[in-house]
């Protein structure tokens, strides 16, 4: 029982490491405080979400850490209906989810998530993902 308490442990201490250093990487990236760049990644990892397929959703969840995970699925509705896909309706989901600050330029920010993203998950999932969106937005979301 020891070794299965300290093995599920480790792995649970392994898991906020991989969250928090999503956190760090884009409070950096963004030159914010840790809270609000997490407040960031669930708004823009939630529209996201709500933009996509169930299938889709699945294959994106599956490469991100465990605990971002929870957050991406923290809340969902898979009976909520389809919002519009243009540019603006993303970054007013986002803007929303966030809380409305006038000192945050929301496609900066954004793009700082979606760069987040192209550094942790496969280019063949960020592709998946991206090219489905309209120019608009992909516009956010260039690729390497």
């Amino acid at each position: 029982m020891s070794q299965m308490s300290h093995t599920s442990f480790a792995s649970f201490s392994h898991a906020a490491q991989q969250a928090q250093q999503w956190v760090n990487e884009l409070a950096k990236d963004l030159c914010w405080s840790e809270p609000s760049a997490c407040r960031l990644l669930r708004s823009v990892l939630h529209t996201v979400r709500d933009w996509q397929s169930p299938e889709e959703m699945a294959d994106l969840s599956a490469q991100l850490p465990v605990l971002v995970r929870g957050i991406y699925f923290e809340g969902w509705n898979p009976s909520a209906p389809a919002s519009e896909r243009k540019k603006h309706d993303f970054v007013v989901s986002v803007r929303n989810s966030f809380g409305y600050d006038d000192e945050v330029d929301f496609d900066v920010a954004i793009n700082a998530v979606f760069k987040l993203l192209d550094r942790h998950i496969s280019h063949g999932e960020i592709v998946r993902i991206r090219n489905p969106m309209k120019k608009s937005l992909r516009k956010l979301w260039p690729v390497d």
